[in-house]
């Protein structure tokens, strides 16, 4: 089975671990980390990723990874005692995240009340542009002001968002603004604030099934993008 671990730009852990990983190189996999006992969940071990975690825990980089010794499963990581870092996903790219934070946005489009959906649209249609050098920083501070702007007023118009209905149209803004966000920060954080987004708008509007259904759709979306043939 191949796993993932998603690390910063210099190969060291950014969600909440520590150390750096010995990376692959052209000659082959990194080496395998020292091994460590009495690992648990969240506080002791090295964290991986299956496929379907991999959205949860996007960071500027993906590698693919393999394990031995002892392992431990949980909800959306796996614990091990021993890893080492076997191939890094070259697909994932500043300009990949932005198009798959535009997706995701995309995607719960419809929840959007008809009078604010236009700038939505022309949002996440500059953040495509942005990605593929398109549109410039200037362009792209313009359209995060309207779609702020658009979010504080379906907010307001939504009673704060009380109801189920108002959560989403709350979380799809917050979506499409991660999908903007990305010409000023880092573009994977940016992804991984919109997947996070849209999944929170699709259970809130329609229940836990559509929440995994979508969970289930960005899975797929994403091995697509970084398990391209890259020959």
């Amino acid at each position: 089975m191949t796993y993932y671990k998603t690390l910063d730009e210099n190969g060291c852990a950014c969600h909440g671990g520590q150390g750096q990983w010995s990376l692959p190189t052209d000659d082959g996999p990194g080496e395998w980390m020292p091994e460590i006992q009495d690992i648990q969940l969240c506080r002791r071990g090295y964290h991986l990723c299956r496929e379907s975690d991999v959205v949860y825990w996007l960071a500027p980089t993906i590698y693919r990874a393999e394990m031995r010794g002892v392992s431990i499963e949980g909800d959306d990581k796996i614990v091990v005692s021993q890893a080492r870092l076997l191939t890094r996903c070259d697909q994932w790219t500043d300009r990949t995240a932005r198009l798959f934070a535009a997706d995701c946005a995309e995607r719960v489009l419809h929840l959007i009340p008809d009078d604010h959906k236009a700038v939505f649209v022309r949002a996440i249609g500059a953040a495509r542009l942005f990605a593929d050098g398109q549109c410039d920083e200037s362009e792209m501070a313009a359209t995060r002001a309207a779609a702020w702007a658009a979010a504080w007023a379906a907010r307001a118009a939504a009673g704060a968002a009380r109801d189920a209905a108002g959560a989403a149209r709350a979380a799809t803004r917050a979506a499409t603004r991660a999908a903007t966000r990305a010409a000023t920060r880092a573009a994977a954080w940016a992804a991984r604030d919109a997947a996070g987004a849209a999944r929170a708008a699709t259970r809130a509007a329609a229940g836990d099934a559509a929440g995994d259904a979508a969970w289930a759709w960005q899975t797929r979306h994403l091995m697509a993008i970084i398990e391209q043939d890259e020959t």
